[in-house]
């Protein structure tokens, strides 16, 4: 059985996405949290992590680690990660590693906290510019392949790459295109989804760091996680 660690799933972008691959193509997995540390993750990341950092496989005595290594390697081992058509996946291998490497601005001005909801203070130029090729990249997926998903048919890869972006989009209010709104939609319904989201707001942690990133943002307007527990 695989194990992935993953960290708290309020603010861990990189962790939902081999979770939320694994979850939808049902391959089975033991789920190992470990919360981010208000001082430092270094000490208790490297216990499973080389780099210190979240996400995580262990299979047997194999460490995978980085998302992409993490979905590749299951790729070898599973059917649906990757399309079979070649275009498909040529596109697919293509959009998920931008959003693995690129929209930086995005993430420094719309921080994952699934939730809360926010105003955000400013919408830079490159923020904009983000979410404009988002709504390029989505559209142009959805169109060439027949949807309901980036790639065609069926959920895979890529999807799990901008299931993040969905979440931040509900997160901070922001809108895309209509067949992009859409998209998104259908990633926030998704069972793995719905799964992700209701244990991200039961998590009582609260780590000093990724809560002042996000009051930076802009105005909080609503806060819908349970409260009390510790803040480590």
């Amino acid at each position: 059985m695989y194990e992935l660690h993953i960290a708290n799933k309020n603010y861990s972008s990189w962790s939902l996405r081999p979770w939320v691959l694994m979850r939808e193509l049902g391959i089975p997995f033991d789920e190992r949290l470990t919360p981010f540390d208000p001082d430092s993750n270094w000490q208790a990341f490297r216990g499973f992590s080389p780099t210190g950092l979240v996400p995580a496989l262990r299979d047997g005595h194999r460490s995978v680690w980085e998302s992409l290594a993490i979905v590749e390697y299951l790729a070898e081992r599973h059917e649906g990660v990757w399309p079979k058509d070649p275009d498909a996946r040529a596109w697919a291998r293509s959009a998920a590693a931008e959003m693995h490497a690129g929209f930086a601005a995005l993430r420094e001005a719309c921080t994952m906290n699934v939730g809360i909801r926010v105003r955000l203070a400013e919408r830079s130029p490159k923020l904009e510019q983000n979410l404009a090729r988002i709504d390029e990249l989505w559209r142009e997926g959805l169109h060439r392949f027949g949807g309901p998903f980036l790639a065609g048919k069926a959920f895979g890869a890529v999807d799990a790459f901008f299931a993040p972006v969905a979440l931040r989009l509900k997160t901070y209010g922001l809108t895309l295109s209509g067949p992009a709104e859409a998209y998104a939609g259908r990633l926030l319904a998704l069972p793995s989804m719905q799964a992700w989201q209701a244990a991200a707001l039961a998590e009582t942690w609260r780590e000093p760091g990724h809560e002042a990133e996000a009051r930076a943002c802009g105005e909080w307007l609503e806060d819908l996680r349970a409260s009390g527990g510790d803040h480590g």
